[in-house]
């Protein structure tokens, strides 16, 4: 299955390189001027303060602070586009960047994103380098989310690669990549290239789009994932967004006499804008973990988190209060006494700035 998916990456690139020739072909011998946009520059900062009524650091990812102020992420993206090509360099410090980048001490640590792009026709584009992943609905960045927290299915899924993948229009609906990349959530790779994945994106209209998310690979030695995912989004008015991400991975143990593992999950996102000042949202989401690869209980539990936020927005800047419980099937937090609960409250106050 790998070798028919390496034949699949190469004919896109030979598809590629033929395009840019006949491109060549047809202007030789007649100037040509290229378009150069001038270098573009935006990003974002955030900070927060979270209390957990258990007093215990939450569980998902980016929030695992109790009773303290705390910096999330700065981030700066440069990018450029000269005609058919295009780069990305999207710098980022603080605890949420390290979470999120895995930080190890070593050069890359700032290296959020950092790609380059080649348009080889209108409907072909290649990019290599390192990128947010596909997979999800959530983002690492603060600005992208209306949510302050994560959800259970984005703090275990990838959260990027460093690879090569190709976008194809099929057509003015339908979409089709396909990638291969390093270990996820790594720059280098530890087990040589193995991992590979492709998506199909379907958006018949402005209102509506959906995407398809597969992610294989060798994890360990003897292990290997597979991830399916699904994601959508439906304007269903001026007002009214509503989003969807469900999502399952299967875990494949070689290992003799180990059983093979899984954890799924799926989740509900509704977003109101009153005004242009003020936002409503809510994200209601279910993840089972029956194997005890996530929430650590081996006979396994299962875990319900309700989100409330609102977004008050002033210029650039974002305030985001938020309320948030989470409610286990078993015992899987601990209260102010020390005892395990099923239950874990947390409020929230974040500041978000984009520019």
């Amino acid at each position: 299955m790998k070798k028919s998916f390496l034949l699949v990456l190469v004919a896109l690139l030979l598809v590629a390189f033929t395009a840019k020739a006949q491109d060549a072909a047809k202007t030789e011998g007649s100037e040509k001027k290229e378009e150069v946009s001038g270098l573009e520059v935006h990003g974002g900062v955030d900070a927060y303060f979270g209390y957990n009524f258990n007093e215990e650091a939450m569980k998902t990812s980016f929030t695992g602070v109790h009773n303290s102020f705390e910096l999330g992420m700065a981030n700066v993206i440069l990018s450029q586009k000269m005609d058919k090509v295009s780069f990305v360099a999207d710098l980022a410090w603080g605890p949420r960047a390290d979470a999120a980048n895995g930080s190890a001490g070593s050069s890359t640590d700032a290296i959020k994103q950092l790609f380059m792009t080649y348009a080889a026709t209108d409907d072909l584009t290649i990019t290599a380098g390192n990128f947010s992943t596909f997979v999800g609905y959530e983002v690492i960045d603060a600005t992208g989310n209306f949510n302050y927290s994560t959800s259970y299915m984005f703090s275990n899924g990838p959260f990027y690669h460093t690879g090569v993948k190709a976008d194809y229009a099929v057509n003015d609906q339908f979409g089709f990549m396909v990638g291969l990349f390093n270990d996820t959530d790594s720059k280098t790779d530890a087990n040589g290239i193995n991992h590979y994945g492709c998506q199909l994106s379907y958006a018949p209209s402005e209102e509506l789009s959906a995407y398809f998310n597969v992610l294989h690979g060798r994890e360990a030695i003897d292990q290997k994932g597979t991830q399916f995912d699904l994601t959508g989004t439906y304007q269903a008015s001026k007002d009214l967004m509503v989003g969807l991400n469900a999502t399952y991975k299967m875990i494949s143990i070689d290992t003799d006499g180990a059983d093979d593992q899984s954890w799924m999950g799926a989740a509900l996102y509704l977003n109101y804008m009153v005004n242009d000042g003020l936002g409503l949202g809510f994200r209601g989401e279910y993840f089972d973990d029956p194997d005890g690869v996530n929430l650590g209980v081996a006979s396994g539990s299962n875990v319900i988190d309700l989100t409330f936020s609102a977004n008050m927005k002033s210029g650039p800047l974002t305030f985001i209060p938020e309320f948030r419980i989470d409610m286990a099937s078993e015992d899987i937090f601990v209260d102010t006494d020390g005892k395990p609960t099923s239950t874990s409250p947390t409020l929230l106050f974040a500041v978000v700035y984009g520019f």
